[in-house]
């Protein structure tokens, strides 16, 4: 047997298993580095973050990805070269962590890399019949293998979109073996570039589970920021808090198909982009708004949509417990219009169920490959865009 697959096999058996989780989201602030130790597999999985960083880009890195990013006409040699230069460099990170933390990578086990995403094309927005849900992430597997030493699972959106689902968003998974608890109903809302919720009944049924985009979160507003004020954010909301919101831009900001599709949906800034807005203030005359006034109006407009999507899927006489991640929950303007939206939902930022808001998304690559590894034994049931399958690829790094 190939001594590669001799030490998975070791590494499946394990009663714990030290696993790297990856992540970069669409705002490209940074890699997401959570080193985690791992027992068990499905609704008993236990998972402990030992270390988490974030490794920032450089401008020079997210240029180089913004060629690519998004877009239906590149350069095609550029995106063939990103691929694997985004492998090393995301290799090296690791390894600048793990130096930092004073770990060998012989210590770890395994590295769960999720890569960059570049385009994100599910049929909701591609609109073209012969062809089936796609979305494509960049940062090959095996360069990360190979420049850390460390077996890497990789690209797990595709077996999504092989069998049915959208290939986002995929916190369902690692939500429910995580995050549930019996006898509350939870929703946990991460709001990075798109806003997403994961459903997670008290009553613990995995058939009722499920997961959905609600549209932006910061990716408008990250996108406005840097065109006005060339900064990555809206530091604390202060850009937005310094303006008003404007009814009528919001109002044809909210008119896409996309907000009357039934659940779960999925979306990308392929859609959610500055042509998007550009269109809503020329439809609704808000060509002359000031900086201030539509970072006011686009911040209303992730949190409403974000509302009317979690109310839609809630039933009246229930109760609700809201838990926050991503970068969304550090802007206080934002977080205002929801608890103003949603009086009813307790809210929380999820470093209060022991997984920091920051560190979740990261975490949860660690638990996919986690349950590639030994699990796939829980059924989610036949509701669109949650099928049940474990997901990566595996790259040896010999």
């Amino acid at each position: 047997m190939n001594p590669n697959l001799t030490k998975l096999y070791e590494i499946a058996q394990k009663n714990e298993r030290r696993i790297i989780g990856l992540m970069s989201g669409t705002s490209m602030d940074g890699l997401d580095v959570a080193l985690c130790r791992v027992s068990g597999h499905g609704p008993d999985t236990q998972v402990v973050v030992e270390y988490f960083d974030t490794v920032s880009f450089e401008d020079s890195i997210k240029d180089e990805i913004r060629k690519v990013f998004a877009k239906k006409e590149i350069d095609f040699q550029h995106l063939c070269l990103l691929n694997p230069w985004i492998g090393q460099l995301h290799g090296q990170m690791v390894l600048g962590c793990l130096e930092k933390w004073q770990i060998t990578p012989a210590e770890v086990d395994i590295v769960a890399s999720h890569g960059q995403t570049v385009f994100h094309a599910p049929k909701i927005l591609h609109h073209l019949d012969k062809y089936p849900n796609a979305t494509l992430q960049i940062g090959d597997g095996d360069h990360i293998a190979v420049t850390t030493g460390i077996i890497t699972l990789s690209d797990f959106r595709q077996k999504h979109c092989a069998a049915g689902g959208e290939g986002a968003p995929l916190a369902v998974y690692g939500d429910y073996f995580v995050f549930s608890k019996a006898h509350e109903n939870r929703l946990m809302l991460n709001m990075g570039g798109i806003a997403n919720f994961t459903y997670l009944p008290g009553n613990l049924n995995a058939d009722e589970v499920f997961v959905t985009d609600t549209g932006p979160g910061n990716t408008l507003l990250d996108a406005f920021m840097r065109k006005f004020f060339n900064e990555p954010y809206d530091k604390n909301g202060a850009v937005a808090a310094a303006g008003k919101v404007h009814t009528e831009l919001l109002k044809y900001l909210k008119k896409d198909s996309f907000f009357a599709g039934p659940f779960p949906k999925t979306t990308g800034p392929e859609l959610f982009s500055l042509d998007y807005v550009r269109l809503a203030q020329q439809r609704s005359n808000t060509t002359s708004l000031t900086p201030e006034d539509l970072m006011a109006t686009l911040t209303r407009f992730s949190a409403e949509t974000i509302a009317e999507a979690i109310l839609k899927v809630c039933v009246p006489t229930e109760k609700y417990h809201l838990y926050l991640s991503g970068g969304g929950m550090h802007n206080p303007v934002l977080i205002g219009h929801l608890r103003e939206l949603l009086p009813d939902f307790p809210m929380s930022p999820t470093d209060d169920l022991g997984i920091a808001g920051d560190a979740k998304e990261a975490v949860l690559f660690a638990i996919l490959a986690n349950e590639a590894l030994c699990g796939g034994h829980t059924h989610f049931g036949t509701r669109e865009g949650v099928p049940t399958v474990t997901m990566g690829k595996i790259s040896f790094p010999t």
